[in-house]
């Protein structure tokens, strides 16, 4: 009992650890929060934004692995999010609400000790009342017996006076008594709390504290092995989002990188032919390449996609730096087809879009017809004719684009078949062309590719010598017709003019370069946009009925 104030002192200490251990838990949880949430800001800052340049990026394994590492790094930094949630749930929630309850308990705890030690003090505090008294009492009663055997022995005293003075010594005798009895009693009394006071309440109490604190102790252990097993069980998870970043660095494919780069700027340019020697010292042929300078220059400059461009210094061209033309004709062919081609792309994804609105706005339409209390269908016929109209000007400019785009695949498509004989029987039959140093193709202002008539001196073979040796083959079979579903404009050579409805022969189906054969009489006949007709084959043609 005597260190019944140290144990208070002790279990306030502990309960004083256990808040330590819970103010440790909970920073560590903000600790955790706050590294997920930089995590989280640092992964969305070099995420690739929607609709920029960014994107096209991460068409490169690299710039992939490395969104893959952001996107695993996100997962990351939830697996830190998790550590402090569950720290917080299960350790930071609960020792908080135990450490309620162990205060409470410890204090009824000393409360019963106390009050068990004021108890065993009012015992003692009563035995001591009771022993005075009973001195009290024995020494009145001496006093009051020496009065009386005074009075007895003198004789002057009258008989009566030492009867009262006996009487007197009597009542202090029984007074004595009584104050011995009680005193006995209140002892016995004493020593019986006494041994239940030190025998029993306190070990009592003292065990119940000794159970507390142990069970703190426990506790605090218990929360530490949580404290490990919360980190313990993201580690597996953790562990797979740095497997996935390695995986991801490894799928890098530096040939595969490059052979994107080569694609993305492939111009689709031939390289430039040999420089003709110009023999100046000879006066003829001086004379000649004069006069097949003028030709030249009188002539109709040469298309540039008829043939082989010979000449043209297409690694030196100058970049485009403005905004261009719609048709993209600044670009090379082969960026310009990509161009072409993703722009037609867009609009037929932005046609899909205005068909859907308006398939769900006519069945709308329908259920309001049907029933009508559910809305009025006029209510919608205008913006049926909005979307028909916004359906109507797409469709438009996707076929204008679909127009460019074919052009630019006709003259990619190996430069068609009649340019390449062309370009034989000119090389062949030609003996006289002189050309002039380079054929120098310089870029505009704009960044477009233009060729200058005074630079490029080439004699033209005449065309009946042309028309008689294309005359000389044979003319193809008819192998089917053709229905033209748009007007064609074949401005380059080797193309045919076709109007929309007109019906045509196909002599030559397309063979995968975008192009079909047709002729129109014995002496019209070239290709034309396979997307811009229908063509219907004979049944002993490629085995097949019709296409499209």
């Amino acid at each position: 009992m005597d260190q019944f104030d140290n144990l208070e002192k002790h279990t306030q200490w502990g309960i004083d650890v256990l808040e330590k251990y819970i103010k440790f838990v909970k920073e560590r949880t903000e600790i955790e929060i706050n590294y997920a949430k930089q995590l989280r800001n640092l992964s969305k800052k070099y995420q690739p934004k929607k609709n920029s340049k960014e994107e096209e990026e991460y068409k490169y394994s690299s710039c992939r692995a490395f969104l893959a590492t952001l996107n695993e790094m996100n997962d990351y930094a939830g697996q830190h999010e998790v550590i402090s949630e569950n720290m917080t749930s299960q350790i930071t929630t609960e020792l908080a609400r135990y450490v309620q309850e162990l205060k409470q308990e410890r204090k009824s705890h000393f409360h019963d000790g106390r009050k068990a030690q004021q108890h065993i003090e009012t015992c003692w505090k009563q035995l001591e009342s009771s022993k005075r008294r009973f001195e009290r009492d024995c020494k009145e009663a001496d006093r009051a017996q020496q009065y009386f055997e005074k009075m007895d022995a003198d004789i002057n005293v009258t008989k009566a006076d030492v009867e009262k003075a006996r009487q007197q010594a009597q009542l202090r005798h029984q007074m004595a008594e009584d104050s011995k009895a009680e005193y006995s009693s209140t002892l016995q009394k004493f020593n019986n709390e006494q041994h239940e006071h030190y025998y029993t309440h306190i070990p009592n109490i003292f065990q119940k504290i000794q159970e507390m604190e142990e069970r703190r102790i426990v506790r605090i252990g218990e929360s530490m092995k949580t404290f490990a097993e919360v980190d313990r069980q993201v580690t597996p998870i953790i562990g797979k989002c740095l497997d996935e970043i390695t995986k991801a660095a490894e799928s890098i494919d530096q040939k595969k990188d490059s052979q994107l780069v080569i694609e993305a700027f492939k111009s689709g340019f031939e390289p430039p032919g040999d420089v003709d020697f110009e023999d100046f010292t000879q006066p003829m042929k001086r004379t000649v390449s004069e006069s097949s300078l003028s030709n030249s220059r009188d002539s109709k400059p040469e298309s540039r996609f008829s043939g082989k461009s010979k000449g043209k210094l297409w690694p030196f061209i100058k970049k485009n730096k403005g905004g261009g033309p719609e048709d993209f004709s600044n670009l090379p062919p082969e960026q310009r087809r990509k161009k072409l081609q993703q722009k037609v792309d867009e609009l037929n994804k932005d046609i899909q879009k205005e068909v859907d609105q308006r398939d769900a706005l006519t069945k709308m339409k329908d259920v309001y017809i049907k029933n009508p209390q559910m809305g009025d269908a006029a209510s919608v016929d205008h913006k049926l004719a909005e979307l028909g109209q916004n359906l109507e000007k797409l469709r438009q400019e996707a076929q204008k684009f679909e127009g460019w785009l074919a052009e630019v695949e006709g003259r990619l498509s190996v430069r068609t078949e009649p340019t390449r004989r062309q370009s034989g029987m000119y090389e062949s039959q030609n003996t006289l062309t002189v050309n002039n140093c380079a054929q120098d193709r310089e870029s505009s202002p704009d960044g477009s590719y233009t060729e200058e008539p005074s630079q490029e001196t080439e004699v033209k073979v005449p065309a009946s010598e042309f028309d008689d040796e294309f005359d000389d083959e044979e003319p193809l079979p008819t192998i089917g017709t053709c229905k033209a579903l748009y007007t064609f404009e074949g401005q380059n050579e080797g193309t045919i003019s076709v109007t929309e409805g007109e019906t045509l022969f196909v002599i030559e189906e397309d063979k995968g370069d975008g192009w079909t054969r047709i002729r129109r009489n014995e002496d019209e006949e070239g290709y034309v946009p396979t997307s811009y007709v229908e063509v219907y084959l004979e049944k002993n043609a490629k085995g097949a009925m019709t296409y499209i």
